[in-house]
């Protein structure tokens, strides 16, 4: 397990993989290591070009552990903690079925990725369940975030593409709450 130095709480996991002729086994989650509990388990399928995100919920704010079964994604966490000295800052990664990788993402981050391969499944455990009320989206390409997403003509959804600005988000959940 790695922490990143630069935004605090977000930890990188370098899996253990076990392999042989006939394939691998590999460890993807250990709650001792992260100490956090998982209880509400989800999984996404994205084609090639796909950028799911960047989403959050504003109550029952959820930490994820995010793990990719197969493809390549480019995987995006915004620090939103109010108090953060990294608030609005973003790190990303890329988290391949081949690398092993996953990344913990504490609660009161926005998350997104794009889908790098033809096929991509990914997983992510959750320490809360979903509250649908309470979902919210910022553009994934908000020009005050300057994340460089790997692809040119994203493929996304209807909800996304209408989703808020992060000046917008700014002025609405973090000064008014």
């Amino acid at each position: 397990m790695k922490k990143n130095n630069k935004i605090k709480g977000l930890l990188i996991v370098n899996n253990q993989s076990y392999k042989d002729k006939r394939g691998y086994f590999k460890e993807i989650l250990l709650e001792k290591k992260i100490k956090e509990r998982f209880p509400f388990l989800v999984m996404s399928y994205s084609k090639k070009n796909v950028i799911r995100g960047l989403h959050l919920q504003l109550n029952n704010s959820q930490g994820k552990y995010v793990s990719v079964i197969k493809g390549k994604i480019f995987d995006v966490c915004v620090d939103l903690r109010k108090n953060s000295k990294t608030f609005g800052k973003y790190f990303s990664l890329i988290i391949s079925e081949k690398n092993s990788k996953s990344v913990f993402v504490p609660p009161g981050f926005a998350h997104g990725f794009c889908a790098l391969d033809k096929e991509n499944y990914v997983i992510y455990s959750c320490t809360k369940y979903r509250d649908a009320k309470s979902e919210i989206a910022i553009n994934f390409n908000d020009r005050k975030l300057k994340i460089k997403w790997p692809v040119k003509k994203a493929i996304v959804s209807k909800k996304d593409k209408s989703a808020i600005s992060f000046n917008e988000y700014v002025k609405k959940y973090v000064y008014n709450r």
